[in-house]
């Protein structure tokens, strides 16, 4: 089975509005839950909050399967809605659990890529912005040499652009937005997707759930243009 790792805040728990499609199994497509097993991949997906709904995961993951039909993906969830970069850096409670249910996955399966979205929680200091590069690569190269991979396929996404629109929470988002966007320059075999066009759910922080399932697609062609052995 084909491992993914699921990291960062909200946006990559997946706040989406569920729909009865995101609560049909793919045949094929497993999630590892809260008590570490293996359970058909039906949002939520995440449990880092009550809330928690619907997210990208799902259509990363089908997406995925259009390519290579045969294959099994094992979606392992580990973002926590609203943490900053920081909360992420090794030696914190976020990175050690992100490990610790990387490591109970691990006999499933190997690891293929890490998915990342996150920046919302950096969006409100300036010195935090634009110092996001900086802290994320010595985090991801950390997290990726606990996986045993050092150049494991990383896909980062935009912060979504409805966030320019949003009084007083997230000023410096674009800011941290020109980070994301040259991390592939930063750090080898990492992709980055745009989050142009895709809408909010009407709180100007969140995707809804039309623009998550989209922007799992992306991820996943994305995904693609790194790892040139999938299928």
């Amino acid at each position: 089975m084909k491992l993914f790792l699921l990291a960062g805040q909200s946006n990559m728990a997946g706040r989406g509005v569920i729909t009865p499609e995101d609560q049909a199994p793919i045949p094929g497509v497993f999630a590892l839950n809260k008590e570490m097993s293996w359970v058909p991949a039906v949002d939520p997906i995440h449990f880092d909050k009550p809330i928690a709904a619907a997210g990208l995961a799902r259509s990363f993951a089908l997406t995925l399967l259009r390519f290579a039909p045969q294959q099994r993906i094992g979606l392992v969830p580990a973002a926590m809605g609203g943490s900053s970069l920081d909360e992420w850096q090794p030696g914190g409670a976020l990175f050690a659990q992100a490990i610790q249910r990387a490591k109970a996955a691990a006999p499933g399966g190997t690891f293929s890529g890490i998915l990342w979205h996150q920046g919302e929680a950096d969006s409100g200091k300036e010195e935090l912005a634009r110092s996001y590069t900086a802290r994320w690569v010595p985090m991801m190269t950390a997290l990726r040499g606990e996986l045993g991979s050092p150049e494991l396929p990383v896909v980062v996404g935009q912060l979504g652009e409805f966030l320019r629109t949003t009084e007083g929470g997230c000023p410096f988002s674009g800011v941290v937005n020109e980070h994301l966007a040259q991390l592939p320059l930063r750090a080898r075999r990492v992709g980055f997707v745009s989050s142009s066009r895709l809408k909010d759910k009407g709180d100007l922080i969140h995707f809804d759930t039309a623009g998550l399932h989209e922007f799992g697609r992306r991820y996943a062609l994305a995904y693609l243009g790194l790892d040139a052995t999938w299928g």
